[in-house]
C-alpha cells in the first residue's frame, strides 16, 4: 500500500514540472477510488498550501489576540473571554456574554467583528484560488489517472501512439481489453487521451515508466514505438520486469526482427512486410483474405474465430473435439508450446489442458465459451 501511494504521489507531482519528464499521468479515468479516500487527499492537499497555511495562521492568531484583549484590557475570564472572541469573528448574533457598557470594550469587539468579516471574506477567496489552481494544473486528473493505472490488472501496455499503435489501441478495445498507453510525446498523449485510454507520459524503455503503466500486474504489452531500438530496449525492460508478460514487438528494419526475438518478444510483427503480404493474399485468394478478416473483425456478424486456453479443471479440459463440435464449435487447430499447431484434430482427440485451440463458430456461442473458459 505504501508503495502504491508512493507511486501515485511520484505521478502527481510530476504534473507540475513543465518538462515532458518521464513520470507524468494525465488524462481521463473510468475508474474512480473511493469518495471519502479522494476527499480527504483533496483537503490534505488543500492544507498543506502555503497561502492556507498562512490564512490558518490569521485566524488562529486574530483569536488569540481577541481573547488575550479581553483578559488583559477588561479583566474578563478566558471562558467568556474566548467565547465573545468567537461569537464576534464569526458573526453568529449571540448575545454577549457581558454588558458592553464602556466604549473601549465596544470599540475593541467592533473589530474583532470587522476583522472576522474580513476573515470570511479571505477564506472563500483562498479556498477558489485553490480549486481553480488544482484544476487548471492537471494535478487533480493525474491523480484521477494514476489511480486508475494502479487498479487495473491482466491489462494490455502500449507504447507508442502512432498510426499504428493508435489501431492496435482500437483493436485492443474491440476486443474487451483494458490498455495503458506509454508516449513521451504530449500531443500523441492528447489523442489517447480523447480517445478514451489511460495513458502513462515517459519514456517506455525506462523501469520507472513501465512500473507506472502497472507492467508487474499487465497480461501483455505491445511496442510500435518508429524506432528498432526502443522497441528492442522496451522488450528487455519489459522482460526483465515480468517474465510472464506477452510482448509483441514492431520491427520497421530488415534484421530487427531478430533482435527483437533475442530481446524476448513473443511474437515480432512488420507492417510493411505485413502490408505487402496482405496485398498479395487479396491478389491472389480474396475470398479467403476476406473470410478470415470477417472472421476476426469485430463488426456484428455471425460467426466468428477466437483462441481458448486450456486451463486444469475447466470446461474444456478433458473434453473431445466431437463434443465441442455437438456444442456448434469447430477446432481448427489445437496449439502446444506456442508454435505447435495441430491441424484439423480428429473427433475422438481429447483437450488437454494447457494446451490452446483456434476454434470458429457462431458468434453467440463463441461468447458462451469464451465465458465459460
Amino acid at each position: 500500500m505504501a508503495e502504491r501511494s508512493s507511486r501515485i504521489e511520484e505521478a502527481v507531482a510530476a504534473v507540475d514540472d513543465p518538462q515532458p519528464e518521464r513520470e507524468t499521468i494525465g488524462g481521463v479515468a473510468p475508474v474512480r477510488p473511493r469518495p471519502w479516500v479522494r476527499s480527504f487527499r483533496s483537503a490534505l492537499e488543500v492544507v498543506q498550501g502555503r497561502h492556507v497555511r498562512l490564512w490558518i495562521a490569521v485566524v488562529l492568531s486574530t483569536m488569540l489576540i481577541g481573547t488575550v484583549g479581553y483578559i488583559v484590557l477588561f479583566g474578563w475570564d478566558l471562558a467568556d473571554a474566548s467565547y465573545m472572541t468567537v461569537i464576534t469573528m464569526t458573526t453568529v448574533g449571540f448575545r454577549e456574554v457581558r454588558d458592553l457598557v464602556n466604549m473601549p470594550e465596544r470599540i475593541w469587539t467592533m473589530l474583532l467583528a470587522v476583522g472576522g468579516v474580513g476573515i470570511i471574506y479571505g477564506s472563500i477567496g483562498i479556498v477558489a484560488e485553490a480549486v481553480i489552481a488544482e484544476a487548471t494544473s492537471g494535478r487533480r486528473e493525474a491523480r484521477r489517472m494514476a489511480e486508475a493505472v494502479e487498479a487495473l490488472h491482466g491489462h494490455y501496455i502500449l507504447c507508442g501512439y502512432g498510426r499504428v499503435g493508435s489501431t492496435v489501441a482500437r483493436e485492443l478495445v474491440h476486443a474487451g481489453q483494458q490498455l495503458v498507453v506509454i508516449d513521451i510525446l504530449a500531443e500523441s498523449l492528447d489523442r489517447a487521451g480523447h480517445d478514451g485510454h489511460l495513458v502513462v507520459q515517459g519514456d517506455a524503455t525506462s523501469d520507472d515508466t513501465l512500473r507506472l503503466a502497472g507492467i508487474e500486474r499487465a497480461r501483455g504489452l505491445v511496442t510500435s514505438i518508429d524506432s528498432d531500438a526502443n522497441n528492442v530496449y522496451v522488450t528487455l525492460s519489459a522482460r526483465a520486469l515480468n517474465a510472464n508478460l506477452f510482448v509483441v514487438g514492431r520491427a520497421n528494419a530488415e534484421g530487427a526482427a531478430a533482435k527483437l526475438a533475442q530481446a524476448g518478444a513473443d511474437r515480432v510483427v512488420s507492417p510493411y512486410t505485413m502490408a505487402g503480404r496482405r496485398m498479395a493474399e487479396l491478389a491472389i485468394r480474396p475470398r479467403v483474405a476476406d473470410f478470415i478478416d470477417a472472421a476476426l473483425s469485430h463488426g456484428d456478424l455471425r460467426f466468428s474465430m477466437e483462441e481458448l486456453e486450456i486451463a486444469a479443471g475447466g470446461p474444456l479440459d478433458g473434453k473431445t473435439v466431437a463434443e465441442l463440435r455437438d456444442d456448434g464449435i469447430f477446432t481448427l487447430a489445437i496449439v502446444h508450446g506456442g508454435t505447435d499447431y495441430e491441424p484439423n484434430p480428429p473427433p475422438d482427440r481429447v483437450l488437454v489442458a494447457g494446451e490452446s485451440l483456434v476454434v470458429s463458430g457462431s458468434t453467440e456461442r463463441l461468447k458462451e465459451l469464451r465465458e465459460r473458459a
